[in-house]
């Protein structure tokens, strides 16, 4: 995804940034929250975690249908439609937006993801009230003038024409293609050269009035406000937009398996990565699959992959994997890069350890370690700071997992039993891999 964000040059940024870092300094790592569900008299929904540390307030928002909805055609049109939201808005042009949002010392952020647009303010609590109604505007009633959209695009494909030149995003777009064929995952985020030429302001203004309602927003704040306060606030930026969106929709995939690809070039290194299937985050075995993926390549520096391949035999620098979840599919990535002349000897590891793991699943004692450092590492990584609180609240609530997700977490992951392990290894693990390998051809193992 490509991220745009304004942060403000005047007299106001110095506070504001001095304020973040102590507030990040000072503000230890969470082990539980203290969530509240906020409704307006208007319907409208979030999630409150209140703290007065700092006085900042940070509000965090998605409204669901991300880049899957560009038309086709008009592919990276919503990724240039993040881009213009502080680019003027209501009776403001750009340059009067920016010193509006420079006097209010706010930081305001849009990107684009797969399956949603997301948004956030940053501001001073004594100044939220301007910063608020200049986010009224950019979500309401944006622009989309000629000149910033084309300013914009500029900056866009200028970045696509030096991507396809690299080797790492040339493999990026193949490895998409192969996975899920004409699926919109398949897609640039960012569009195609070709694609954004015939963008129009229509375009954009058609595009912005199907995707942001009431109906597809998700909503969570953390920061010095209360909650009467906010329900106002809340009415304020987003009472105003249309009730429903109106939304393509997206069927559901999986990628495709069982198949190499290769990107030929002449690197110093191979890259391989491998693909399995993996499960959604509401699947009643995900937090087994959680611990399996930790123990064989996501735990750093403690990991299966990472003591056979880099610790006992240095064949990388860095190697792990990673489940990854998006609305309609999900999967299990092993990833790695290596010498040409060690890569089959490392591709030929990795099978290895995969088989291992799918057949034999992990011992008490891996387990005991994995559920320890899963546990006590997701307040240091989630809950450190009013943003990482905002950003988890909104993806609890997206994943529908619960207003008492972080409570349950853990005694859901200390019920994980080995036999839980070895169950959910053999679901994903058995499976033949797509396979892809970036760099010149493998070589024979020397020696």
């Amino acid at each position: 995804m490509t991220m745009f964000n304004r942060l403000p040059i005047g007299a106001a940024k110095p506070l504001l940034i001095v304020l973040v870092l102590l507030g990040l300094a000072a503000m230890p790592a969470r082990a539980a929250v203290a969530i509240q569900e906020v409704k307006t008299s208007s319907g409208i929904k979030a999630w409150l975690v209140e703290d007065y540390s700092i006085p900042i307030v940070t509000i965090r928002f998605a409204f669901r249908g991300g880049t899957t909805q560009d038309p086709s055609g008009k592919e990276g049109l919503v990724n240039l439609m993040t881009g213009l939201f502080d680019e003027g808005a209501g009776e403001l042009d750009s340059e009067a937006f920016q010193e509006r949002l420079d006097d209010a010392g706010a930081e305001m952020r849009f990107d684009a993801g797969r399956d949603a647009v997301y948004g956030s303010m940053r501001v001073l609590a004594d100044q939220k009230d301007d910063a608020f109604d200049l986010l009224r505007l950019a979500i309401e009633q944006p622009r989309f003038d000629q000149a910033p959209m084309d300013r914009i695009r500029a900056h866009i494909v200028s970045g696509i024409i030096a991507e396809a030149k690299d080797p790492e995003s040339v493999a990026k777009i193949a490895w998409s293609k192969a996975l899920y064929g004409d699926h919109p995952y398949s897609r640039q985020d960012e569009g195609t050269e070709q694609a954004l030429a015939t963008a129009t302001t229509s375009d954009l203004k058609a595009l912005h009035k199907r995707l942001f309602a009431r109906g597809n927003l998700t909503i969570a704040v953390a920061g010095a406000i209360d909650a009467s306060a906010l329900k106002q606030d809340l009415d304020q930026i987003f009472g105003g937009l249309p009730a429903e969106p109106s939304l393509i929709p997206v069927a559901e995939t999986a990628p495709k398996l069982a198949q190499e690809i290769r990107i030929p070039y002449d690197l110093p290194q191979i890259g391989l990565r491998l693909v399995y299937a993996g499960l959604s985050d509401k699947d009643p075995q995900f937090f087994a699959a959680y611990l399996m993926n930790h123990i064989l390549g996501g735990g750093a520096f403690t990991s299966r992959l990472w003591n056979e391949v880099r610790e006992k035999r240095g064949l990388a620098y860095h190697i792990g994997s990673a489940l990854v979840n998006n609305d309609h599919a999900s999967v299990l990535v092993i990833r790695t890069e290596t010498r040409p002349d060690r890569a089959a000897e490392a591709l030929s590891l990795v099978r290895a350890e995969v088989r291992r793991m799918a057949e034999e699943g992990v011992s008490e004692e891996e387990l005991e370690a994995a559920k320890k450092y899963v546990i006590g590492g997701y307040a240091i990584d989630n809950l450190n700071s009013s943003r990482a609180i905002a950003n988890t609240l909104v993806a609890i609530q997206m994943q529908d997992l619960g207003i008492d997700h972080i409570e349950r977490r853990k005694q859901l992951i200390q019920a994980v039993t080995v036999e839980d392990v070895r169950s959910a290894a053999k679901r994903l693990l058995s499976a033949d891999p797509a396979v892809m390998i970036v760099g010149p051809p493998l070589e024979r193992t020397k020696g």
